[in-house]
């Protein structure tokens, strides 16, 4: 008997208000991604549990539950609206929650090489497999303000939602002047550039990272192509990803190391080593470690809310 065939799926997160505008720019993108044959889902992040600190262990908790609906997935779009001038609080709680080294690609690929070895690592992260699938994902923002200043900060935050588990980011976009609830749809070039982006996710799906092509608009970084910079001197690193260039006196910028960019393998595998290296020299040292810090547990002028009445 055959195997059914499992559809190539784009995962939605919508990280703003049900029915307002930064969903509504999903919708668009994501039926844009369906007319192209691919099953799509929308998670709305408002209506998951994703408790944090002291409560992970008491709430009810859906932060695994939506974890398997990242490993799955083969596309991503995430659309939030601008916070100021970042993201929306629910994206920034899920990449503290899901984001980190468990789901490190140069982290899981590690691993894998260490049990494969009969080897136990210094720091034994949680292994899934899946974080290893080819994905692309898509980035959706909007916010009221029409100058560029009131969203520096979107874009950038995004992309550490993808850059751990190696997804190719394929298209990218923001939106102003939305500053009341759905006003996005008077902007009827929204829709349809988000629709464009959907199609974009879904037409590269299960392609490979390296052979992902990137669609949207074209930035100063040849990694996350996006335009900010921190300079010292002469000496450029892109803010978003650590690409590395040098500023000629022309004022133009030359690439000079990609290899340092977050986004590259290469990177998350040096990353991924220095964790263990750490792990296993503190590893020497910890009685003296837990003998130091026991000076601070003794200062404690920590205050607490009262029970709740």
């Amino acid at each position: 008997m055959p195997m059914t065939r499992i559809p190539n799926r784009v995962l939605g997160l919508g990280c703003g208000q049900p029915h307002g505008s930064a969903e509504i720019l999903l919708k668009a993108a994501l039926r844009a991604a369906q007319d192209e044959g691919t099953a799509v889902e929308l998670v709305r992040l408002d209506e998951l549990r994703l408790p944090s600190g002291g409560a992970e262990d008491t709430e009810p908790d859906d932060a695994w539950w939506l974890w398997d609906r990242l490993a799955e997935c083969d596309g991503l779009i995430v659309s939030t609206p601008v916070m100021s001038r970042t993201v929306a609080a629910r994206l920034k709680l899920l990449g503290d929650r899901l984001l980190g080294p468990n789901a490190d690609a140069a982290i899981i690929e590690g691993l894998l090489a260490l049990r494969n070895q009969g080897q136990e690592p210094a720091v034994p992260f949680r292994i899934d497999e899946r974080v290893l699938k080819p994905r692309v994902a898509g980035f959706l923002a909007v916010g009221g303000s029409l100058t560029p200043q009131w969203k520096t900060l979107t874009l950038p935050m995004m992309h550490a939602t993808t850059f751990s588990m190696h997804i190719a980011v394929v298209d990218q976009v923001q939106f102003g002047g939305a500053g009341t609830p759905r006003s996005i749809v008077l902007d009827r070039g929204a829709t349809e550039r988000s629709a464009l982006l959907g199609r974009n996710v879904a037409g590269q799906l299960g392609v490979p990272f390296d052979q992902a092509r990137y669609l949207g608009p074209p930035g100063l970084c040849p990694m996350c192509h996006l335009d900010m910079v921190v300079l010292r001197g002469a000496e450029v690193a892109c803010a978003t990803c650590g690409a590395r260039g040098l500023l000629t006196p022309a004022g133009q910028v030359t690439w000079t190391d990609l290899s340092t960019s977050v986004i590259s393998m290469a990177e998350k595998r040096a990353h991924a080593a220095e964790i263990q290296e750490t792990a296993a020299r503190h590893g020497q040292v910890r009685a003296e470690i837990d003998e130091r810090a026991r000076e601070w547990e003794a200062y404690d002028p920590v205050v607490r809310p009262g029970p709740l009445r």
